[in-house]
């Protein structure tokens, strides 16, 4: 009998920096694809993440995808931290100079995926009822896509605009003259706030748990510095390849703060805090993430550059991290977070200690010692990390049982890419993937997914089984490092690094913390030793 024909080869959900990616090494392996998206434009993160000062934390030159050097050499970013219009103005480009638009369907929601085991085809089923079969499925959704919003009582009730920060009103917001209330501040609120308190009436903060912020140091980019970058990007992505975050970075190699005189540490950190970015960790010293004292010592450092920052000592102290080590939360970065809370018109609400959140109402946010009154409430509550979005389609494997159901205690995968008992689908940048510069993890998770399909077309197999032996290994590995690290930490502060800012929901290694580049060298590894982790079958 002859096999089933699908609708196509490849289907991708999402058309962000990863479905984009996709695209180009699955059309390059001649293989047919499609991409679709709910939004109604492409670009991910940069289309929904319309706040007010939403940009990168990585530098824009490697904050790219690298698999074209037409793109490369022809795009000119025009600063240092390019905002989210920018951003998703580089997507289109990528999109148009790549031809990938004849692959891309917007406007359409994936609601539901099941695989047929007879067939060995994935079927897809949109949010009007249309179905498409595919041979290999794959979760570009992006690792922090899935918003979370907490259970708040009373959350429906307010009279205003009330959203979360990830879902802005495309249409705009205009907040000029308004009284602003936002829940959460972790790195969402670090961009926005500054911003929108220059023509707000107030901004009011309401803080659970306080951030080591660094800075950005923001700066427009110029012709030299362009050529510069321009003229050296085979080197930069080799660095982004071999960083231990995936950042074009060069690593202090052998020079630990432990062995470092305090005179001498304090001279180093002083000279690396004005160039901005996580150039503070990554180029000072080795052992700031390993080693607890030296860690603190980083840690403290920065609590002093908050306190010379922020003018009132009370609110200083409030907005200092306190029990928990440098990184074991994500760290943001600043664009003027901290000299904000100088301003008349900008509040901070302990709502941790001094003032748990009671509910919202008609008027705004009651705690247990005020009534806060807003015209508008943005809920910077966070994300569902690494496997909120994936867990919000549901996506059935060959037991029967779906994503969501086999995640919800344990979120396994092997390398973040595949998962036991889901033959022939794969994640980008899954579960127990590192947390590294994103289009860097992006692009070696492709070429990871695109030559385990090669090896299935070439050598006549239709079905990919992950094995539930090394999915086990590769579980236990990752929280064998986790537990090394000082990252362990993030349980006791609420990190979505740990899912621990999920109500209701048990804490997990959600993270690889063994270094993004050897992590892209164990991908490598799997694909030159014929994927040891995988069983392919025919059907």
């Amino acid at each position: 009998m002859a096999a089933q024909q699908p609708d196509f080869d490849v289907i991708g959900i999402g058309a962000g920096f990863a479905g984009l990616g996709l695209i180009h090494y699955i059309r390059e392996a001649g293989l047919s694809i499609r991409v679709f998206d709910r939004a109604a434009d492409i670009g991910g993160t940069w289309t929904w993440n319309r706040y007010p000062g939403a940009a990168t934390d990585s530098e824009g030159y490697y904050y790219c995808l690298t698999f074209s050097k037409e793109v490369l050499r022809e795009w000119t970013w025009s600063k240092r931290y390019p905002g989210w219009e920018e951003t998703h103005k580089y997507l289109h480009f990528v999109a148009d100079k790549c031809d990938l638009w004849p692959h891309i369907q917007l406007n359409t929601d994936i609601v539901s995926a099941d695989f047929q085991a007879d067939s060995a085809l994935w079927r897809v089923t949109t949010g009007d009822g249309q179905t498409f079969t595919c041979r290999y499925l794959v979760s570009a959704m992006g690792m922090i896509s899935e918003p979370y919003i907490p259970d708040i009582k009373g959350l429906g009730d307010f009279a205003g605009p009330c959203f979360h920060s990830a879902r802005w009103p495309q249409e705009g917001l205009d907040y000029a003259g308004k009284r602003v209330g936002i829940i959460g501040c972790g790195a969402t609120t670090v961009q926005m706030m500054p911003v929108m308190a220059e023509t707000a009436a107030s901004v009011t903060v309401f803080q659970r748990t306080p951030n080591f912020v660094m800075p950005a140091v923001q700066q427009d980019m110029t012709p030299q510095w362009d050529k510069e970058i321009k003229d050296n990007y085979d080197e930069i992505i080799a660095k982004c390849r071999n960083h231990v975050f995936g950042m074009a970075f060069d690593s202090p190699v052998g020079r630990n703060l432990a062995d470092t005189p305090p005179q001498e540490v304090q001279k180093i950190f002083e000279e690396h805090w004005p160039r901005g970015s996580f150039r503070f960790v990554f180029e000072t010293f080795d052992d700031l993430l390993s080693n607890a004292e030296s860690n603190k010592a980083a840690a403290d450092f920065i609590a002093g550059k908050i306190k010379d920052k922020v003018d009132d000592p009370e609110v200083a102290e409030l907005l200092t991290p306190k029990g928990y080590p440098l990184f074991a939360k994500r760290p943001p970065l600043d664009h003027g977070f901290y000299e904000a809370f100088n301003r008349d018109n900008v509040h901070l609400v302990d709502v941790k200690e001094r003032e748990p959140l009671v509910e919202i109402n008609r008027d705004g946010v009651k705690t247990t010692q005020n009534q806060y009154d807003f015209d508008i409430i943005v809920l910077a509550t966070g994300f569902q990390a690494y496997t909120g979005a994936p867990e919000a389609v549901a996506i059935t494997g060959k037991g029967g049982a779906t994503l969501k159901e086999k995640w919800a205690t344990q979120s396994a995968s092997i390398m973040g890419v595949c998962m036991a008992d889901f033959p022939n689908l794969f994640t980008i940048t899954g579960p127990q993937a590192p947390f590294a510069n994103l289009p860097t993890s992006i692009e070696q998770n492709i070429m990871w997914i695109t030559d385990c399909i090669k090896k299935m077309e070439s050598e006549g197999y239709n079905l990919c089984l992950p094995r539930q032996e090394a999915e086990e290994a590769w579980v236990n590995h990752t929280a064998e490092i986790h537990e090394q690290t000082l990252m362990a930490q993030g349980y006791k502060v609420n990190s979505w690094m740990m899912g621990a800012n999920i109500e209701n929901k048990n804490p997990r290694v959600l993270i690889y913390f063994g270094g993004a580049n050897v992590y892209y060298d164990k991908l490598r590894d799997s694909v030159d030793e014929g994927f040891p982790e995988l069983t392919f079958a025919r059907v």
